[in-house]
This record gives C-alpha cells, sequence and structure tokens, in this order.
C-alpha cells in the first residue's frame, strides 16, 4: 500500500505519526523483552497527549530478532497466530557512551539510536538492513488514512540487493519493483494472485524479514522508496522480525527453525502420479484402462488421483461415494492397491447446499455465519456452497471422522484443494478476527487433514497435495502450483512459482505436468514431462481432457517412460536430499542463487535450478528445442554424456524431447539406483555412486532407506592424483563410477589412481 505522492507529499488524507525519539528504554527482569518508548517528536520536552509507539524487542530462536510496535493496545479481537516455535532466549543488551543501546542475539544484533532514533541491524558487524529514514526521521509510524488506521516501516536496501520469496508468486523470480499483497486467492498461474501467500523475504544480502501477522500484509518492494521495501499492515500493530544467517540457505534454517520444518513424504509419493483430470468420466473401466495402459507400456506408476467427481455433482463435499461410478469401492480400491499403486482422492473444506450431511452441519453449527447469525453461502463452485468452521473442535473431529472412514476405506492420500475462498464478512465459532482468518484458514484446514493421515498412516507415511498455504504451512506437504495453461510460457510461470516458494521455507513442489487448463501441444507436453520428473514430486492432472502420454503420441510415451524411470533410479538421491530438507530446512529444488549465492550470473536465473547440492536442471521452454543454461564457475559433468564442462557463463544448447541440460556438479557423489520401477526400494544396494570432479575439499553423501533412517555415508576428497574413499555403515553391491572409471567398493577405505 502506497502512503505517499513522491519524496514530499503524502497521499490525501494520509498522516504519518513517525517514530523520532526515544524517551524510556527498559529491559524485563528476566531480559527476554526490551520495551521502548517512543514520541513523534524530536524535541527533549515534556508533552501531553498526542500518539506514541510502544516498542517490544525480543529473540524467539538465535539470530532473529523481534522488532514489534504498538500504537492502541486496547484492540480486543482475537486474532489467529502463527505456530512458531519461541524459545524466549534472554537478550544480551548494552549501553554505549554516546547512549546507543545494543541488542545481541546468536551474530545477529541491533543497533539503537535514541535522539534522533535509529534502528540498524547487522550479522557478524555486517550491515544487513536499517529503518530507512527521510529528513533524519525513522519511517516506522503509525499511519492514518481514509482506509483506516495501519502501521508501516521501510527497511532499506542495499546497492545490488535483491529480494526473493514471499510464497508461490508466478511473477517475475526477482521481486523488487513489485508490490506484493500477502492475501490468498484462486487466481491460477498466470497473474500476481497467489495461493500461497508467505509473509516471508529473504535477500542476496544474507538477512530475512518474516511478518508475524497472518492477515494482509502490503509490501512496496522498491517500489514507494527506490532503496526500501515498506511493509504494512491495517491495525495498531506492526509485528517483523530480522532472520539473520549471513547467506539465504542459512537463513531459511533460521526461519524454519522458527516456522517449522517439512515433514518427510513417504518414499512412494515421489513416484508418478496420474489423475482421473477434472471433469472427465470416472468409472472403473475407465481408470483401470489408463491403470493397464501405463504397466502395458512400461511406464512405472506409483499414485492413482481420483478427482473431485468421485462424488456426484453438486453435493462437493459430502465425502460419499458416487455409487453409480463405484458401487463397490472397498473391492476397487483393493484392485488399485493389487496393482502397486496408493490412491489419493481430492476433497475440499466447502459443502454444497445439496450434500445430504449439509442439514446436519447446519443444525449443529458447523459453518462460518453471515453476520446476522444466518449461514454465509454463495453459488461459486457449488451451488448454495457453505464453508466448514475449523474453529468449532465438534466441527473438526466431523470432519476428521469423514476422513477417517475412507481412510477405512483404502484411501492412502488427499488432495485438500481450495482453502483461498475464505469471506471475511462472517463470524467464527471461537471469535477470530475474520481479516486475519482468510490466509489463515488454510492452515487449520491441511493440519487437520495431515494429522488424520498421521494418525491412520502414521509418521514417514502422510503425504497431502495441497494447494495453498501460509507461514507455516511447510509442516504438511506435498504442495503443488494451482492451475496452470497448457502451454511453455506456462509451464516457465510455474517453474518461478516453485522457486519463489522454495525461497519461502517449503521443501517439496509439484505442478501440473502438461498443463491444467487447455490440451498441450505434444511438444509442450513432452518438455514438459522431462521438467516435471526432475521436480520433487510429479503429478500427470489436467481439467477436461486426460493426461495419459499416448493421447500425445507414441514418442510422449517413450519420453515419459524414460523420464519416469530416470526419477527412480534417481532416488537413492533424491531421497537423501529430501532428509536435508526435512532436518534442516533447506528445500529440495533449489534456486541457482541460493547454491551459488555471490555468484552475479546466478542471481535472476529463474528457467533453471538445482535439484539438492549436486543436479542442475533446466527445462527447455523452446519449440525447437533451443535452451540456454548458466554454469557457474567449476567443472561440470553432462549427466547424458559424462563430458566435463568449464562452467563461468552461459550455454547455448538444442535438446531433443529425451534430454535437456542436466548437469553435476564438481566435486559430487551422485547415487544412482539400479531399480527402474518403483520410487521405493534398497537405496543402500545395487547401487551406482557416480564421482564427479573430486577436489581437494571433501564430499560427502549420506544414504537413507525408505523411513528416513541413515545407513550410509560415503566421503571422497582428492589427494594429489588420488582419490580416497571412505565408507561409514552398511551397503552391499556397490560400484563407484569416477569420472567414468568404474570400481566395485569392496573395501571400507579405497585409494583409487586419477
Amino acid at each position: 500500500m502506497k502512503f505517499t505522492k513522491g519524496m514530499w507529499m503524502m497521499r490525501d488524507g494520509v498522516m504519518a505519526n513517525n517514530c523520532e525519539q526515544i524517551r524510556e528504554v527498559t529491559l524485563s527482569k528476566d531480559k527476554t523483552s526490551l520495551y521502548i518508548y517512543a514520541v513523534p517528536y524530536k524535541a527533549d520536552v515534556r508533552a501531553l497527549g498526542g500518539p506514541m509507539l510502544e516498542i517490544y524487542v525480543s529473540s524467539p530462536k538465535k539470530d532473529i530478532i523481534r522488532f514489534k510496535t504498538v500504537h492502541f493496545r486496547g484492540d480486543l479481537a482475537k486474532y489467529p497466530e502463527f505456530e512458531l516455535e519461541d524459545d524466549k532466549l534472554p537478550l544480551k543488551v548494552t549501553e554505549s557512551k554516546d547512549g546507543k543501546i545494543t541488542v545481541v542475539s546468536g551474530d545477529t544484533s541491533l543497533i539503537i539510536g535514541k535522539n534522533p532514533c535509529s534502528f540498524d541491524f547487522f550479522y557478524k558487524e555486517k550491515p544487513l538492513t536499517n529503518i530507512g529514514q527521510r529528513y533524519g526521521t525513522p519511517l516506522l509510524s503509525h499511519m492514518e488514512t481514509p482506509e483506516g488506521p495501519h502501521m508501516r516501516v521501510q527497511l532499506d536496501t542495499r546497492i545490488g540487493e535483491k529480494v526473493y520469496g514471499f510464497g508461490e508468486r508466478f511473477t517475475p523470480f526477482v521481486k523488487n519493483g513489485q508490490v506484493v499483497e500477502t492475501w490468498n486467492e484462486d487466481g491460477g498461474t498466470a497473474t500476481e494472485i497467489a495461493y500461497k501467500s508467505i509473509p516471508f523475504y529473504v535477500t542476496n544480502n544474507g538477512y530475512g524479514i518474516f511478518v508475524n501477522d497472518s492477515g494482509p500484509v502490503s509490501y512496496e518492494v522498491c517500489t514507494e522508496n527506490v532503496m526500501s521495501v515498506q511493509l504494512s499492515v491495517p491495525g495498531e500493530k506492526l509485528d517483523f522480525m530480522v532472520v539473520g544467517g549471513g547467506d539465504i540457505k542459512t537463513v531459511i534454517q533460521n526461519y524454519t527453525a522458527l516456522t517449522g520444518r517439512p515433514a518427510l513424504p513417504p518414499a512412494w509419493s515421489y513416484g508418478l502420479w496420474l489423475t482421473t483430470s477434472f471433469t472427465t468420466s470416472y468409472d472403473e473401466k475407465t481408470v483401470t484402462s489408463f491403470v493397464d495402459g501405463m504397466s502395458e507400456r512400461d511406464i512405472p506408476l506409483s499414485v492413482f488421483h481420483i478427482d473431485c467427481y468421485w462424488m456426484k455433482e453438486s453435493q462437493w463435499c459430502d465425502f460419499e461415494w458416487d455409487k453409480e461410478a463405484f458401487p463397490d469401492v472397498k473391492s476397487y480400491l483393493k484392485r488399485l492397491h493389487e496393482k502397486g499403486l496408493k490412491v489419493c482422492v481430492w476433497i475440499n473444506p466447502y459443502i454444497g447446499q445439496k450434500s445430504e450431511v449439509f442439514d446436519e452441519c447446519k443444525s449443529n453449527g458447523y459453518f462460518l455465519k453471515n453476520l446476522d447469525g444466518n449461514i454465509w453461502q454463495w453459488d461459486l463452485w457449488q451451488p448454495g456452497l457453505a464453508i466448514l468452521d475449523f474453529t468449532n473442535p465438534e466441527a473438526v473431529e466431523w470432519y476428521k471422522n469423514k476422513l477417517r472412514r475412507l481412510l477405512d476405506e483404502g484411501v492412502d492420500s488427499f488432495k485438500t484443494d481450495f482453502g483461498e475462498r475464505i469471506p471475511v464478512d462472517v463470524t467464527y465459532h471461537n471469535g477470530s478476527d475474520p481479516l486475519r482468518m482468510h490466509n489463515y484458514y488454510v492452515h487449520i484446514y491441511n493440519k487437520i487433514v495431515f494429522e488424520v493421515l498421521e494418525e491412520r498412516r502414521g509418521k514417514g507415511e502422510t503425504c497431502l497435495f495441497a494447494r495453498s498455504a501460509t507461514a507455516g504451512g511447510q509442516k504438511f506437504p506435498v504442495h503443488w502450483g494451482g492451475d496452470c495453461n497448457s502451454t511453455l510460457p506456462s509451464m516457465y510461470e510455474s517453474l518461478r512459482g516453485g522457486l519463489s516458494l522454495c525461497m519461502s521455507g517449503f521443501g517439496f513442489w509439484s505442478h501440473d505436468i502438461g498443463g491444467f487448463e487447455g490440451n498441450a501441444p505434444a511438444e509442450v507436453y513432452k518438455r514438459w514431462l522431462a521438467f516435471g520428473l526432475l521436480s520433487t514430486h510429479s503429478r500427470l492432472h489436467g481439467s477436461t481432457s486426460y493426461r495419459v502420454p499416448w493421447l500425445f503420441g507414441e514418442e510422449s510415451v517413450k519420453v515419459c517412460r524414460k523420464f519416469a524411470k530416470l526419477k527412480n533410479q534417481l532416488m537413492p538421491y533424491i531421497f537423501g536430499i529430501s532428509n536435508e530438507a526435512h532436518k534442516t530446512g533447506v528445500p529440495a529444488m533449489r534456486s541457482m542463487v541460493m547454491e551459488f549465492e555471490g555468484d552475479l550470473g546466478a542471481e535472476d536465473c529463474d528457467r533453471q535450478y538445482m535439484l539438492g547440492d549436486s543436479l542442475l536442471v533446466a527445462p527447455v521452454f523452446s519449440e525447437d528445442g533451443t535452451v540456454d543454461v548458466y554454469l557457474p564457475k567449476g567443472e561440470w559433468t553432462d549427466f547424458w554424456t559424462g563430458k566435463k564442462v568449464k562452467g563461468n557463463g552461459w550455454r547455448r544448447e538444442k535438446h531433443n524431447f529425451f534430454s535437456l541440460p542436466l548437469y553435476i556438479r564438481e566435486n559430487s557423489i551422485l547415487p544412482i539406483g539400479k531399480n527402474e520401477d518403483r520410487p521405493e526400494y534398497d537405496y543402500a544396494s545395487d547401487l551406482t555412486l557416480r564421482v564427479c570432479s573430486l577436489m581437494g575439499t571433501p564430499t560427502v553423501r549420506e544414504i537413507y532407506d525408505t523411513k528416513g533412517k541413515k545407513v550410509f555415508t560415503i566421503s571422497a576428497v582428492k589427494k594429489a592424483n588420488e582419490a580416497s574413499i571412505n565408507f561409514v555403515g552398511n551397503y552391499k553391491n556397490i560400484t563407484i563410477d569416477i569420472d567414468g572409471k568404474k570400481i566395485t567398493a569392496d573395501k571400507k577405505e579405497m585409494k583409487i589412481k586419477l
């Protein structure tokens, strides 16, 4: 939200009460909070009346400084709060001879000046950001506007500083110059609207900013002031945190330590998912023809997803199978399981008026209500649709019981669709503020479903396929990119969204291979297959037409087969980087700037990504197969040919449909399994370890079993013309492929001549 017109003037009807002088500073007795009393004038006088700002500085985690500013404290509204791991750390506070106060958490510090007041954040003495000033006045303000009161702050950026994140944003990857509104909406992938709005951003200057507010946060990213990120919220308080770390990876680790680490998805979830698509026929004969068709064509399949029409039209979501299409559900699901498949079904948190359960929920008070006490309804999506009130414990238990019954029938996972179309002119059972509940609603929704799955299937076997999220939603993977078009530009939009989401603390991400809306030309479908099957999770899904590969030509079948099998072979590596995401918060899919911070060429890269630390993937977005790929400095190994390529700039390549730029980073150990048919198998047996371009710095790779338990570790280092390789743990039938030279791993410690 913009408050000014240029450098000198405010918008009509806007007045700023800025923080200009600090009159009082008090450290709490337990040293966990610093209280600051500030006023909007610089003169050293006693004043009566007028606005003041109260500031509370604290540290919920090491290297995170929380900065909460309050104008009026009389607000009695009940706000939903993010689930934070707040350790309430003691602060180290000192005051210098010139009266400046230093607050320290780990290696992150805040230096506060009193009159004129100033706020500067550092990491190991390196300047991170500061509250910007205009004519010596800090732009930390209570704003009076025609739209009501707001709180705002401007945080300065440095020359060359670039801003990333804010959730899954389909706009350009570098957010400088954009206006970002954290307001979840169902807008597809071709607009600035987002399904997953996360009030967190990270910069290439080694810090992140998290706004601890579940409501709408408005960001002017180097727009209202071209060298500042302005953030503002409606109301009388502003609560933000500066997350230090020194580099993007560490910042993400610190942020997810606060908001939650991603759960580890089950190994089977990484295989290929096939769906019924949306508005197509779902009868058992059709479904069986798809499943058997994949098997007959030797395309490995792991999950079959049944979309909306497993229920009767206009009755979503009543959790009742359409008996005409599925007369014997348990037997049907059993037959799918016997084919080696897991089964996922579509759900949402809305109930159409035609559903038999509508009256039950109405009489029990399970729906959101209008301000007049009646049930809130509209006709979009489903006729007479009402929305379940997940702040009502009885409604939550009712919903969980519906899910439990489906799990008992044989369902393995749920696609938690929607959750964005949540009105604000409603009342909640627990009295929550509806404005702040709009984004937060989906967090409760996904958490409820995740809890039921974990209760029945156990940890390590729980997986959603979710469209929407807010801060902390990374704890309930997996998320997919929403409704995209079946075009190459939309494929590119999807990648940008995934990169931004993974810069926002999310460890895993997927998208609809071939696009959702429309019907992709075979050329687009084949390019998207390669991209989709080199993402953490892979799903063939559409709207009005099926996405089975033979409908796109025989070559599409071959492309699908090749990349589906390749992904299964890469599972020892992919599951390893997934365990890293689960343990540290560093995502499995990484932007180039995250992995190569400091490389100027990597800062704007949004047409390629790192799958983990060792594999560079560059999807092909052209009709003729031409692709530009950026290789950072170092020696890279072409995955397909084994050819060595010196990096330090851009390369233009041309690829057929059976390849794309796929490079192994120098000093890497890439484990490749023998099993092509399933994503879950013994990753510690019959394994080839591709060891590429060793250096004098040791490199390490950990191998896990399908339950997430570490089985063995391999480390390697180059010494003169010799490779020293060491194993710790249990393994069998391991082949070492060191730059094309294959050797059987028959000892725990090996020396190999290079």
